[in-house]
């Protein structure tokens, strides 16, 4: 029998600052690794050496409409220095994503015309991380700080 799963968009949420955005775009969010986990190499005679990457630097794009009452919220990022927290949580597919050291990277393109286009805000993050929150290998719920080391 076909096992049936439901996505809902609504599920996620996204929490920039402290502050929940909301007025998502269509493409809502990306999240992307800046460097691969490991590097391997290949000596002559077969040998692997497999060389950990330790970039924990990620990049975090989240689209929003020109409509989302956090807009500003998101432009006054822009201008400031300090690094702030930034998180993904979508309880449905059991995933948590995020960092708590992030700046803006990149400022969205605003093109004013006939029909209103989501503006993309892509963040650099520092500290970032991926895990799940559901499954046989769960991370402990309490005891350990979001997204840190035991």
């Amino acid at each position: 029998m076909a096992n049936i799963t439901t996505y809902n968009a609504k599920e996620c949420i996204v929490t920039i600052n402290g502050v929940n955005i909301t007025g998502l775009g269509e493409d809502m969010i990306t999240w992307e690794k800046e460097e691969a986990f490991f590097e391997p190499v290949v000596g002559a005679q077969g040998d692997v050496v497999k060389s950990e990457i330790n970039n924990s630097l990620y990049t975090l794009t989240i689209a929003v409409q020109p409509t989302s009452p956090q807009l500003g919220h998101l432009i006054n990022l822009q201008n400031q220095s300090e690094a702030f927290p930034v998180s993904v949580i979508n309880k449905a597919l059991g995933v948590r994503l995020g960092g708590s050291m992030a700046n803006v990277s990149e400022a969205p393109e605003f093109s004013l015309g006939a029909e209103a286009e989501d503006l993309e805000f892509a963040f650099m993050v520092f500290d970032g991380y991926i895990e799940s929150t559901s499954g046989a290998n769960d991370m402990p719920e309490s005891g350990t700080e979001e997204g840190g080391e035991e």
